[in-house]
């Protein structure tokens, strides 16, 4: 049964997968756009938010070795790979994921971070039932969740980051709000939470 994550927990991924080795885990967004409300209930309307997923490559030495996004879809060395851009949040479950290949992930790399942005400036204020999850990717089993405040005028969070700890996957739940519309706008925040 997966963990339902509290800002600032620490997991260890393989335990949650009953000690099994992982090898390959997916990281799932899913959100929706509040309705807008009309004058008196009549005219509401749906609207779009664009809602984005990153994941950014981190060093020993806290620098970026490389990022994934709707811009770049797969990591330089193969073991990241995004699936592709949800401009709207349209339908149920995860609206965008990240598939990390950790066996395939260069030595190099000691953490992963992981960060949602919305794209189009509208704030979390704006947005409902968004959450990210972490899946077993060879078996589909939900490791862990985590569900994002979405109240505020944040357009960003900091979601988690996976990291090498002793030769061992582990998560931490992150949960920082933050401001920008693309994982440059929020490098200094990601240094400072590695």
């Amino acid at each position: 049964m997966a963990i339902n994550l509290q800002k600032g927990q620490k997991i260890s991924l393989s335990k949650e997968a009953g000690g099994a080795t992982l090898t390959k885990i997916v990281m799932g967004l899913g959100w929706d756009a509040k309705k807008s409300k009309g004058f008196f209930g009549l005219g509401a309307k749906d609207q779009e938010i664009d809602l984005d997923a990153s994941c950014v490559l981190f060093d020993e030495a806290r620098q970026p070795l490389d990022a994934i996004f709707f811009g770049q879809l797969l990591s330089r060395d193969g073991s990241v790979q995004h699936t592709g851009d949800n401009r709207t949040g349209a339908g149920d479950g995860d609206d965008e994921q990240i598939v990390v290949d950790l066996s395939r992930v260069p030595s190099t790399v000691k953490s992963i971070m992981f960060l949602v942005n919305s794209f189009t400036g509208q704030n979390f204020s704006q947005i409902e039932n968004a959450f990210c999850r972490v899946v077993n990717g060879t078996n589909g089993q939900e490791l862990a969740r985590y569900d994002l405040g979405c109240n505020g005028a944040h357009t960003a969070m900091l979601m988690a980051k996976v990291y090498l700890h002793s030769g061992e996957w582990k998560m931490h739940a992150i949960g920082e709000n933050a401001s920008g519309r693309t994982f440059q706008d929020m490098m200094p925040a990601m240094q400072a939470a590695l």
